[in-house]
């Protein structure tokens, strides 16, 4: 499928969003950023909830809204399928009943998903004959996911879907995005301020702050950049897509990815799965010659490309990369100038935390 197009100029007197977006047409696109950044202001511009005066959204060639030649498409006409923080179920209606009612909306000709298929995806075929009443948090936002996709759209809009659930829910409901990730063949928007959602779920990354355009690229090409606002900086890292290689002694699993290896503490999942984790900056150090006796077990031979002054005073960012994978320390300016840190040097990176997302 071709990109996902989009652009909005909105002025509400107080706030201003002026974007201008071209996602990719598959994987999940993550729009990311503090409260009151316009994520979902955009995201409802593309889904046609709100109508942008100076506005243009085409999924691939198909135009919903251009201004400037006199189409705006309604939202019940557009091929999407929207899922917001509450689930909205209709209380007096099954669970099965809440699905078909969302399966009214294409002929069964044109329905490009199923009932059963999706029911299994989402892990909720045994509760069909329940009420929403009845259903847990994480259980109801579930159904209303599946209700969208049986909607049968091209594109799929999430509206921090997660924002109303406990830490506990969160982690029920994650497993089931990642499967939807990795089996659904549309492209999944997903709004959310919350970064480590983001790391776990997104393909591509799009900063907002203050209703503009702060980044867009790659999640891991996103998250390393050095050059980031302050309202991104505790977030500044790198996601790597690594495969559980094997195990070592002292229950420790080897994760390999394009760079190099990992330890992390032992893993159940079977050799081979592919498991996404994330480095943050302020763990990870920086010495000049390979250490021989260190309580850090991850030493990553890494290049110097460029160094940045952070917003906090006599701190530095140093980029890195590890052959084709980038990679971000947090450092002291003092730091940086007694070990002489400059693009092209050779070092060694000490990781000294390594987060696993799924």
């Amino acid at each position: 499928m071709k990109d996902i197009r989009a652009r909005f100029r909105i002025d509400r007197g107080g706030f201003a969003l002026d974007v201008d977006l071209a996602l990719p047409g598959r994987g999940v696109s993550a729009l990311f950023g503090p409260s009151g950044s316009g994520k979902t202001t955009c995201l409802r511009a593309i889904a046609g909830l709100e109508r942008a005066a100076d506005g243009y959204v085409a999924l691939g060639n198909e135009v919903w809204q251009d201004e400037a030649g006199g189409i705006f498409v309604p939202t019940h006409r557009r091929a999407v399928g929207v899922v917001f923080q509450e689930a909205s179920l209709f209380p007096h209606l099954s669970v099965r009943a809440n699905l078909e009612f969302g399966m009214k909306r294409v002929l069964p000709s044109e329905r490009r998903f199923e009932l059963d298929p999706v029911t299994a995806m989402l892990g909720i075929t045994e509760l069909l004959v329940r009420k929403p009443d009845r259903l847990s948090g994480g259980e109801r936002q579930r159904v209303a996911i599946a209700r969208a996709l049986l909607s049968s759209p091209r594109l799929l809009l999430m509206d921090e879907p997660l924002a109303a659930l406990d830490l506990k829910r969160k982690q029920e409901i994650l497993p089931y995005l990642e499967r939807m990730h990795d089996e659904l063949s549309i492209p999944i928007i997903y709004v959310s301020h919350a970064p480590d959602e983001v790391a776990r779920l997104a393909d591509h990354l799009v900063l907002l702050d203050a209703g503009r355009v702060v980044a867009s690229g790659s999640l891991s090409e996103t998250f390393a950049r050095a050059d980031l606002p302050p309202a991104f900086a505790d977030d500044t890292g790198v996601v790597l897509d690594t495969v559980l290689a094997g195990h070592e002694a002292d229950e420790l699993s080897r994760l390999a990815f394009q760079g190099g290896v990992l330890l992390v503490g032992r893993r159940s999942e079977p050799i081979g799965s592919r498991l996404r984790c994330r480095i943050h900056a302020r763990d990870v150090s920086i010495a000049l010659e390979q250490p021989r006796r260190s309580s850090i077990v991850n030493l990553l031979p890494a290049i110097v490309t460029a160094t940045s002054a952070t917003d906090t005073p006599g701190h530095v960012l140093v980029q890195m990369r590890m052959g084709e994978v980038p990679l971000l320390a947090r450092i002291s300016e003092r730091s940086r100038r007694e070990l002489d840190i400059r693009p092209g040097l050779q070092v060694w990176a000490q990781v000294k935390a390594v987060a696993l997302l799924a």
